[in-house]
């Protein structure tokens, strides 16, 4: 930055910067607006303006997720901030850096006793950072302008460090005050395993993998949390053991490999996949989390006593835990001591079920799920990202086979339905060399759809499937009920309401098959955002949700055994 006056909010932007930043998204508010001048002083950083503060808590999400950085979300205090605490809880399950940025009262108000608005009618003002200390690996009120320094910086750093979101909110009359200049720092730093720790629990794995005859390997989502992806594919690399991802770990492993199964997800596993991964006689678990929606109800049936557990920072044989380990240390020190063993995927083969191809039907045939998802598949390259909303594209989406270097993107653990559209705008702009395409269903769309405007603002190029089928499919087969069926909109009219005239963003609504395989080719060959409405009935979805909906039901409704 040009100016050599430093303040409170152009330091916070230098250290965004620094971080690996670039955009951040703002909703703005009056205890707000002096901090967002001092962020538009910094060029270096591009602010993009949102609907509204849910929306830009999900655009972040999908931002950190793009980049494998942190990302920002900038909003004003009480509504705003509240607003906001969605969308940062959703980053926390899934571990993502988020820094959460809030403006704050005046901090005369507090003491001079003075009821504020947007407020919840109390002179309390430390409400707001309480509740995001819940859902933030740190929260942090900046009240003097020569704490802040130290502040953010620490702030900043727990996010890299602990692949969480932090909160950090500066009262309104301390964003321009004067501040020390940011000294020069990284804040890409993690803190190394310990050696003798390291060494026996490689050791003591190895030995336990190696006396195996069919070991496999499963990756689960704490991987991203370990930044453990390339250590992860260098271990199935040289262990040659046969590979399973767990539903929301798809696309950390390289799926065109031989080695690779599929779906480790319970009774809805990729055919011959979850029969393997159990019967194993040795499992290597990189980053698994075990919940009902993973599980499918609880339903895995995997020895525990024959399964290592690899986590961001410990490692789990048996009964001895090994702390202060690094995912990606452990894998790739583990890579070297793992005698080579394809005696699960050897297994496989014999039982493999080849996937069954949808091959086009005559042109004026109506849509079906399955042939939306058949021509997405095709779509799919080595510069593509395939982003799926809580519901049937869950499922749907877990059986396209990604072509080497297509990525997967999923809110599983939080599974916050209208994610996906902030998300998409998020993805879109913080890697553009991508193309995104994202299946969003109707139900999830009408929650967060003012977005798809900011999209046409900013030039985002997502390539979205809405899939409209009257309601909320994934709750239908979970428990039914009128609440489950929505008011029909006319989506694919909606391109030109948000345009107004304005921006590349193309729209159309199709029925058939025929259509559908024409707008997918304006759609590829279009330079801008596109949204291709697909009418399917009520009753179609992919038969695994039927199933997981089931056992997920059950799992809700189990008796009380409380006394």
């Amino acid at each position: 930055m040009a100016t050599e006056r430093w303040t409170v909010g152009s330091y916070l932007a230098k250290r965004l910067q620094e971080a690996g930043i670039r955009d951040y998204f703002v909703v703005p508010g009056d205890y707000n607006l002096v901090l967002l001048d001092e962020l538009l002083s910094n060029r270096d950083l591009q602010m993009i303006s949102c609907c509204n503060e849910l929306n830009a808590g999900y655009a972040a999400d999908g931002y950190a997720r793009a980049t494998g950085g942190p990302s920002a979300a900038v909003v004003t205090y009480s509504v705003g901030g509240l607003s906001l605490l969605n969308a940062v809880a959703g980053a926390y399950a899934e571990d993502l850096p988020m820094i959460a940025i809030s403006g704050g009262p005046n901090t005369n108000s507090e003491a001079e006793w003075e009821y504020l608005h947007h407020t919840l009618g109390e002179v309390d003002y430390d409400y707001q950072r309480e509740m995001f200390a819940r859902v933030t690996a740190e929260a942090v009120t900046i009240h003097h302008p020569s704490l802040a320094p130290v502040a953010i910086d620490r702030a900043i750093d727990t996010a890299m460090l602990r692949r969480k979101p932090v909160y950090i909110e500066i009262a309104s009359n301390i964003a321009g005050a004067p501040t020390s200049a940011p000294v020069p720092r990284s804040f890409a730093r993690q803190p190394n395993s310990d050696p003798n720790t390291l060494a026996t629990a490689v050791a003591q794995v190895s030995e336990f993998l190696n006396a195996a005859e069919r070991p496999v390997l499963v990756a689960g989502s704490k991987v991203r949390a370990g930044q453990a992806e390339r250590s992860l594919r260098g271990l199935a690399a040289t262990s040659d053991y046969a590979q399973a991802s767990m539903p929301n770990a798809k696309s950390f492993f390289t799926e065109a490999n031989p080695n690779f199964m599929g779906i480790y997800w319970g009774p809805v596993s990729t055919p011959g996949c979850g029969e393997i991964v159990d019967a194993a006689d040795g499992l290597l678990f990189v980053g698994p989390v075990f919940t009902d929606y993973t599980t499918t109800g609880h339903q895995l049936g995997f020895d525990p006593g024959k399964a290592v557990m690899v986590h961001p920072t410990s490692i789990q044989l048996g009964e001895t835990h090994f702390s202060n380990v690094r995912m990606d240390e452990f894998l790739d020190a583990l890579a070297d001591k793992l005698t080579p063993n394809n005696g699960a995927i050897t297994a496989f083969e014999r039982v493999r079920t080849e996937p069954s191809t949808s091959e086009p039907n005559a042109a004026d045939t109506p849509v079906t799920v399955r042939q939306l998802f058949a021509r997405v598949q095709k779509m799919l390259d080595e510069d593509s990202t395939l982003l799926v909303e809580t519901g049937d594209s869950w499922f749907n989406g877990m059986e396209t086979n990604l072509p080497e270097g297509t990525r997967f993107e999923i809110q599983m653990q939080y599974g916050s339905i209208g994610w996906s559209v902030g998300a998409s705008l998020g993805y879109a702009l913080g890697n553009k060399e991508r193309r995104l395409i994202s299946c969003i269903g109707d139900g999830s769309f009408q929650l967060t759809a003012q977005e798809i405007s900011t999209m046409i603002r900013y030039d985002a190029k997502p390539i979205i499937f809405l899939i409209n089928n009257g309601g909320y499919t994934i709750e239908v087969e979970i428990h039914d009920g009128p609440y489950n069926t929505i008011k029909n909109w006319d989506y694919a009219g909606l391109i030109d309401v948000f345009s107004a005239g304005e921006g590349k963003a193309w729209g159309c609504k199709v029925t058939t098959e025929g259509e559908l395989d024409n707008a997918i080719n304006t759609a590829i060959d279009h330079n801008g955002l596109c949204l291709i409405e697909v009418q399917i009935d009520r009753d179609d979805c992919n038969v695994n949700l039927l199933r997981w909906g089931n056992q997920v039901a059950r799992n809700n409704g189990r008796p009380n055994r409380c006394r």
